[in-house]
């Protein structure tokens, strides 16, 4: 097994993908929790004859689901907005921009 350093340049990219991918699971496990409590809250506020199957008992989880989606693909898919290696165009492109400046 290769020694690690943790002055590596790999080894603190690592570390914050680890971090960003451990953060996407609980923002995930919090998401689904207050959610199922907030529907079941629901549930049990209902009028009789009334019935659950209404938007505004959905929106709340409906539009907090698009965000954590659009978390996990900036987590899991990181080339997929900006597409790949967008960060080292984009410092290229400013180091140039620096260079000819002066």
């Amino acid at each position: 097994m290769e020694n690690i350093d943790k002055d590596d340049i790999r080894y603190r990219e690592a570390e914050r993908r680890v971090k960003k991918i451990k953060n996407f699971y609980v923002f995930t496990f919090i998401y689904f929790a207050v959610n199922i409590f907030i529907l079941f809250l629901n549930y049990r506020g209902l009028k009789p004859n009334e019935s659950i199957w209404r938007l505004k008992y959905f929106s709340l989880p409906l539009f907090w689901g698009i965000g954590v989606m659009g978390y996990g693909m900036s987590v899991f898919l990181p080339g997929f907005v900006l597409g790949n290696k967008w960060e080292e165009k984009k410092i290229k492109e400013l180091m140039e921009k620096e260079k000819s400046s002066k």
